[in-house]
């Protein structure tokens, strides 16, 4: 009999004899080390723009994903040549893929942009409430060209990122930065994204009275929430949420809500008396997988980097040797 157990990306299949096999479960690296978990953005999640005193734009910017404003009315929503939905309840813009809502607008509209500011500020307070961080002060607020792991960062100065910043990490991997001060990114500079890291799972609390601003042409990643504004210069661009406490800028730009991927996970596995394993996974189509092996959860060594094109998908470890402890994790690289 053979029976495997999958989480979080790990699978595990160890011989005992030629009949018997046990059982067993691991978590990942991150959950092992008691990373950080996700800050709840609560209703907040449903808008990639949201603000309190304004949102403009000077166009054509091209948002992807729901906006809104609270508790200031429509009139503070300037540059997107809104059209009122036949429903009074949210207008659209040709800027926008998504809708726009104001307090001014039909019922449920005004309840429903109360609660999600009222989850903005909880969100807020969690990031900013969260301790023991991993990194303190960490390059005296100068974070350009380094690599982070997911993790806590904290500083009671401003921030600046002069040069490209690269997040290092697994689907599940966690970034907040608690920022006392101000946040800024050097023109055309980027925030990249390596080893599986999603923007999804980046927040940026933000308590400084100046608050964000994304140079020309710059590439951000991750949520930003912002005690003050958020200014966007020209051509700049985010793969992630505003959050502002008070109003966001833009200035032709790219804004995109990030979807959170699944990681990819093991369905039914089985192993064959010459010791080959047929593994099941479910992924996400169109995306290359790196599948590892390893007999100590120490030492992983690659089989294969597919891009499988359906899920869930289907392999062969063939090179695995019976009566030998095997564990299996599959990410996106």
């Amino acid at each position: 009999m053979q029976k495997i157990i999958s989480k979080t990306g790990i699978a595990s299949i160890r011989s005992l004899s030629i009949a018997s096999f046990a059982v067993f479960v691991f978590l990942t690296h991150d959950a092992a080390l008691g990373a950080q978990s996700p800050v709840n953005l609560g209703t907040s999640a449903n808008y990639v723009i949201l603000a309190k005193s304004g949102i403009s734009t000077v166009p054509p910017s091209a948002v992807t994903g729901n906006m809104g404003v609270s508790p200031i009315g429509s009139t503070a929503i300037t540059g997107f040549s809104l059209i009122i939905d036949s429903s009074g309840q949210f207008s659209t813009s040709s800027q926008v893929t998504g809708k726009v809502y104001a307090p001014d607008y039909a019922t449920p509209t005004p309840v429903n942009l109360t609660a999600a500011v009222g989850d903005m500020q909880t969100a807020y307070n969690d990031a900013a409430g969260r301790t023991l961080p991993d990194h303190t002060e960490l390059g005296s607020g100068n974070i350009g060209g380094m690599t982070l792991a997911p993790g806590l960062y904290k500083w009671s100065t401003d921030v600046t990122i002069p040069t490209a910043l690269t997040l290092s990490g697994s689907p599940s991997g966690v970034w907040i930065f608690q920022i006392a001060g101000n946040l800024s990114i050097a023109s055309s500079t980027a925030v990249n994204l390596i080893s599986g890291a999603q923007s999804a799972n980046i927040f940026w609390q933000v308590a400084g009275g100046v608050g964000v601003n994304l140079g020309t042409s710059s590439q951000f990643q991750g949520n930003i929430l912002a005690a003050a504004g958020i200014n966007l210069a020209t051509g700049a661009s985010i793969n992630g949420r505003l959050l502002a406490q008070t109003a966001v800028t833009l200035q032709a730009n790219p804004v995109t809500v990030p979807i959170l991927l699944p990681p990819p996970s093991f369905g039914p596995t089985s192993r064959a008396t010459n010791g080959s394993v047929t593994l099941t996974i479910t992924n996400t189509p169109g995306l290359a997988l790196t599948l590892q092996t390893s007999t100590n959860l120490i030492t992983w060594t690659t089989l294969s980097t597919p891009t499988p094109t359906n899920s869930p998908y289907i392999t062969i470890d063939a090179t695995a040797s019976p009566y030998v402890d095997l564990f299996y994790r599959a990410f996106y690289p």
